[in-house]
């Protein structure tokens, strides 16, 4: 059985999120010790329990342990198969963290998947819903992935109560990423959305993103205002994506109590202005998401990212870990170069 320290690198869900996922692909049982325990709430949280007995799900694994504030834990994996998986966090936990574990071992199970999970769709510290279905899944299409995903409804803090539904056709064998330079930046589209709250806040984060922009680029927005017959609560998130010639480049804020939704706009934009300065061909949140699904493909894939978060810099030691995929990290000029070999 493998030790893995909790605490290591950023120390947090994502180690969790990342060592299970990978446990089950490999079919190596696992024992997780020190779960978050730098954090001020150490332990697994709510989010963190349906996220691994998700994964449990999906590969019969047993396990021991897997309970809110549980600081350790085992994880056995059977057999990888594919099927219908209904998942409910039970609190606003985020729906894309959840969806983050299971959607690698639903790739390597190589069977069709049907998933629907019920939590929050846009909330702190996770990638909105819209940022895992317009950034993130078109950048796995790239790979060989084909997924459908569909907002039934949106949820936020602190109820919850959101309905995500995503279809997984079955895939054979990823394709390398090797992007070494995006290409031209064909447009960039602003999405945006509010849940019983004024159109105004909407509208008022595309004007924001707009002007932080860089000039010259054509870009186009749309707004989404949700009502309560498709959200539960007031909510709302920017997200921006940016589609070259070669590659898809995003950013996203969701919207918070007491933050002006100028400040939601702005930030989203500057962060897009950032990687397309640095000419990266991932931004540093998909660089983090992508990693799993390029350690699975054959051959070697490359990218350059503006910077490589701690999340990143975990998620390649874990996988180095449970198998043959290596890292090699090179510091260029306002960039870091990635390449994965096996």
């Amino acid at each position: 059985m493998l030790a893995i320290d909790g605490a290591h690198g950023e120390g947090g869900g994502q180690l969790v999120r990342t060592a299970v996922a990978l446990s089950a692909i490999r079919g190596m049982p696992i024992r997780i010790d020190n779960v978050r325990a730098r954090r001020s709430n150490p332990g697994l949280a709510p989010q963190h329990v349906a996220a691994v007995r998700a994964v449990a799900s999906m590969c019969d694994a047993q396990c021991e342990g897997v309970e809110p504030r549980a600081t350790g834990f085992s994880f056995v994996p059977g057999r990888l198969r594919g099927g219908r998986y209904r998942i409910d966090v039970g609190t606003a936990g985020s729906i894309t963290l959840v969806l983050q574990a299971m959607l690698p071992v639903a790739v390597a199970s190589g069977e069709r998947c049907d998933i629907s999970v019920r939590g929050g769709t846009d909330v702190r510290a996770a990638p909105p819903i819209d940022y895992f279905g317009r950034v993130l899944l078109p950048l796995l299409a790239s790979m060989g992935v084909r997924a459908t995903l569909t907002v039934e409804r949106r949820g936020y803090y602190p109820k919850g109560g959101g309905e995500v539904r995503l279809e997984l056709a079955p895939t054979s064998e990823l394709v390398p990423f090797v992007v070494d330079v995006p290409g031209p930046v064909e447009r960039v589209s602003i999405v945006t959305h509010v849940a019983q709250l004024p159109r105004e806040i909407a509208e008022r984060m595309v004007h924001a993103a707009q002007l932080a922009l860089p000039s010259g680029l054509r870009v186009d927005a749309s707004v989404e205002i949700c009502g309560a017959d498709r959200s539960t609560g007031p909510g709302g998130a920017i997200v921006l994506y940016a589609p070259t010639s070669r590659t898809l480049l995003g950013a996203a804020q969701v919207a918070e109590r007491g933050v002006r939704a100028e400040k939601l706009g702005t930030m989203a934009a500057e962060s897009l202005a950032s990687d397309l300065r640095a000419r990266a061909s991932l931004d540093v949140h998909a660089a983090d998401q992508m990693l799993a699904f390029l350690a699975l493909a054959p051959g070697e894939s490359r990218f350059r990212v503006r910077d490589l978060s701690s999340h990143a810099r975990t998620a390649m030691w874990l996988l180095e870990r449970f198998s043959a995929a290596r890292f090699a990290v090179a510091a260029q000029a306002g960039a870091v170069e990635v390449r994965v070999s096996h």
